[in-house]
């Protein structure tokens, strides 16, 4: 039995995970799921068989606390989604190495490196990757100067952090001000050509320099996209299953461009421009996408292959894209259950509306 560390357990990324680990084949192994978490309330959401309350990753208790739990429970392998819990680790890898428990996540290097939008923007920009084009916003002229650039078609991010934080989609200048000043994001925040609302993730597995698996998966839309300013809320309302050969070659791409031997998880986000091309926008580093239970039910379950190659015992094929059917739909929301569907289950709702309005009519 592998007794598994999980943390933030009782976040939507991380019940992704836990839940995979439970599809996984108990007759290859079994997993003992010990779940920590900041959130007093969250926490009690978590599917563990032991869950603890613990300190924010920003608390210098954080380290000491996680190293403690670590031995008390005789942990064997840390995962963690959230992007801070995945950087303090990553940072303070050997004190939990040191522990004996494993970890299975990139370079300190290259996780800071792709946390920070700004880096990574120009990491791709050099490498001759279409990139919207960005400006850096460390003053008010700054500001203004991307005004006088992108007009009223401007998009305005945080340069670290996850959930579309600090996003504005056209807002008017007074507003962009007002949100810099308010969040003291100068120095931290980007102004951007404005991209469509199409986008389209890739979310693949490497082990010293080679691709295990990749699986693309389109976003038709973002849960609750009505309740933030830029529609944007890091949340997948539903999402889809989706293949492109070229859209593989340019996640590979970017990967590559920010590690000449990737290792462990990269999860590249595009979204289309108005020209019909994917533009890289962040890599999600060290951690899934919030919704890879979808990929486990569509057929590929990557939180259990991360676990065998951990552990070293990972016998399946190397290279596998997108192994899932295409056009499978993960439909999601609030205090309900995910719903896996194919099309034609969409598709004969639709038919039938149209039948019963045609015989109205």
């Amino acid at each position: 039995m592998k007794r598994i560390l999980i943390t933030a357990c009782g976040g939507p990324s991380s019940l992704s995970f836990s839940r995979s680990l439970r599809d996984a084949d108990p007759r290859r192994t079994k997993y003992h799921l010990v779940g920590s978490d900041c959130d007093q309330f969250n926490i009690h959401r978590a599917e563990c068989d032991k869950t603890y309350l613990c300190p924010k990753a920003n608390d210098p208790a954080f380290i000491p606390y996680i190293k403690e739990l670590i031995k008390k429970e005789s942990i064997d392998l840390i995962h963690t989604q959230p992007e801070i819990e995945a950087y303090m680790i990553g940072r303070h890898r050997e004190e939990v190495l040191d522990t004996g428990c494993r970890i299975f996540m990139p370079p300190q290097e290259v996780i800071e490196l792709l946390r920070d939008k700004g880096r990574s923007y120009h990491l791709w920009k050099n490498a001759g990757i279409k990139v919207p084009e960005n400006i850096e916003l460390n003053s008010e002229a700054d500001l203004r100067k991307a005004f006088d650039r992108f007009g009223e078609d401007i998009w305005i991010r945080e340069t670290i952090g996850a959930a579309g934080k600090g996003a504005l989609s056209r807002p008017s200048y007074e507003m962009a001000l007002h949100q810099l000043n308010e969040a003291n994001s100068w120095g931290h925040a980007v102004a951007a050509e404005h991209l469509t609302t199409e986008t389209v993730t890739w979310q693949s597995i490497w082990h010293k320099g080679e691709l295990i698996v990749a699986q693309g998966r389109k976003r038709l839309y973002w849960a609750f996209g009505n309740r933030a300013q830029s529609g944007v809320t890091g949340l997948t309302g539903t999402g889809v299953t989706y293949s492109d050969v070229g859209l593989d070659n340019l996640a590979k791409q970017c990967v590559k461009a920010a590690a000449d031997k990737p290792h462990g998880i990269f999860s590249v986000d595009f979204t289309y421009d108005k020209q019909g091309m994917p533009n890289p926008t962040e890599i999600n580093i060290g951690k899934f996408f919030t919704t890879h239970h979808f990929i486990t039910r569509a057929g590929c379950n990557m939180p259990d292959i991360f676990v065998q190659l951990a552990f070293g015992e990972y016998k399946g094929s190397y290279g596998v894209l997108n192994p899932c059917p295409e056009e499978m739909y993960w439909i999601r929301g609030i205090d309900v259950e995910p719903v896996l569907l194919l099309k034609s289950e969409i598709d004969n709702k639709v038919d039938e509306l149209k039948e019963i309005l045609s015989n109205i009519s």
